[in-house]
């Protein structure tokens, strides 16, 4: 290969668009941002809704939704003194499922914590989407959102009840003892599905977890309704 050649392969279109794949990457590359992004996942919200959420500061958390802006992971809206950020597209949710799959595979690090935290807490299988689909339309499942009340109102699953996860202990009358109930929250790792499945079946319920999460989902195309709908 001659200078001109070699020129052209490190100037060239392709290296380009690394550059900007690696713009993305380094967008990613911090777990407060990470967070934000999965707390988004839920719904829209405001700056300092999402500061709350995360237990960081103001500032911090303006300055890591700039950088996540900037690579067009999320977008924003103004309403008078306030700024609310969104997803800037559902890929968004993919691109955070695959980077948790190929951690847990590749990192032996995130695996251990995963099989740690998680699956020692989990027993049973838990149930996929589509079981849940079938179950619900058959009237044979109790759905139950333990989200916090402002992403259940945002967005949920059809028929779902909401008992965010400090009021669960308070509210076990509300639930049915004669069939199963199923749990869901954030995600695939959000523990509050977790804890109240584990609550539950203390309980002497018949409870399990759903699979992924809320965003996961929304993602795949299926019904959603909204505190308003």
């Amino acid at each position: 290969m001659n200078g001109r050649e070699n020129a052209v392969q490190t100037t060239g279109p392709r290296r380009e668009l690394y550059q900007h794949f690696a713009l993305l990457a380094r967008a990613l590359g911090h777990q407060h941002r990470l967070e934000l992004l999965e707390l988004l996942a839920q719904g829209e919200r405001s700056v300092e809704a999402l500061a709350g959420a995360a237990g960081i500061t103001l500032a911090n958390t303006s300055q890591h939704l700039q950088q996540l802006r900037r690579v067009g992971l999320v977008a924003l809206r103004k309403d008078g003194l306030y700024v609310f950020y969104r997803l800037a597209d559902e890929d968004v949710i993919g691109l955070l499922r695959s980077l948790r799959r190929v951690g847990k595979r590749q990192i032996q690090t995130v695996s251990d914590v995963v099989t740690r935290y998680f699956h020692d807490r989990d027993s049973l299988e838990p149930v996929s989407r589509t079981e849940l689909m079938t179950r619900s339309r058959e009237g044979r499942v109790t759905i139950l959102d333990v989200r916090p009340v402002e992403e259940y109102r945002a967005g949920h699953i059809p028929g779902a009840t909401n008992v965010p996860p400090d009021k669960l202990a308070q509210e076990l009358t509300r639930l049915p003892g004669n069939q199963a109930i199923v749990a869901y929250c954030r995600g695939e790792y959000c523990v509050f599905a977790y804890e109240a499945v584990s609550l539950l079946r203390k309980e002497g319920f018949t409870a399990f977890r759903l699979e992924e999460g809320f965003p996961e989902w929304k993602a795949a195309g299926l019904p959603v309704e909204t505190a308003e709908s």
